[in-house]
């Protein structure tokens, strides 16, 4: 079932955008608290977010610009600005589509089925057991908890994941992480090493990486 965010401060229009599209089988839900939307968004992690422009606060630009920084679904702006200059705004921001308001319902409808279907197909997850990382945001997600690592620590663990549980050279990791095994001081991998298994460990991974002495690193599995 599709999760469907709206981002809209007019509570009569949010509530009838949550409606018409759980009317369609999806598990739309609205915003509400426009202090931390971007914070809600990134820990819920919607399949599409409809995202109104003029919002108290941060404007529906600065958020897209932020939220596309960071998370991987797609953003479909619907706002009451129609220019053409607001258009280019927002698709310049990262906006994956925009609507002008009033639209009609089935439009909106068939523009966000177009990038649920798109975002869909191409979602970049990969999967070990029963961790889950989104490999564009770094988006760690373990027994129903979640983390964001950093660039480094998420591309140390994409490649400990994809070729989990075998061993992963140290030079490979160099390459994977660095572009390069040369002109790499060997420490800089143990620091980042460090802090990954730290992050791991709030959500109880800590002991999950596997130091093979003079080789590399593996992800082994869970601890019974």
């Amino acid at each position: 079932m599709p999760q469907i965010a709206i981002v809209e401060d007019d509570a009569y229009l949010r509530e009838e955008l949550v409606s018409l599209f759980q009317k369609r089988g999806c598990d739309a839900w609205g915003i509400t608290n426009f202090t931390s939307v971007e914070e809600q968004l990134l820990e819920r992690q919607p399949d599409l977010a409809v995202l109104d422009v003029g919002l108290p606060g941060k404007s529906g630009y600065q958020l897209c610009k932020a939220l596309k920084a960071r998370a991987s679904f797609p953003i479909l702006i619907l706002t009451a600005r129609d220019t053409l200059s607001d258009e280019l705004t927002a698709l310049g921001l990262g906006a994956d589509d925009f609507l002008p308001k009033p639209c009609h319902p089935d439009r909106l409808l068939a523009r966000a089925q177009r990038l649920l279907q798109t975002y869909g197909n191409v979602r970049p997850v990969i999967q070990a057991g029963e961790i889950s990382l989104d490999t564009e945001t770094y988006k760690l997600v373990f027994g129903g908890n979640s983390l964001l690592l950093t660039e480094t620590g998420g591309k140390i663990l994409k490649i400990l994941m994809e070729r989990s549980p075998e061993l992963v050279p140290r030079s490979d990791i160099f390459t994977a992480v660095w572009g390069t095994e040369e002109y790499v001081d060997e420490n800089i991998l143990q620091v980042n090493m460090t802090r990954l298994r730290k992050d791991l460990a709030v959500l109880g991974l800590g002991d999950r990486i596997k130091t093979v002495r003079g080789q590399g690193y593996r992800l082994g599995e869970e601890t019974p």
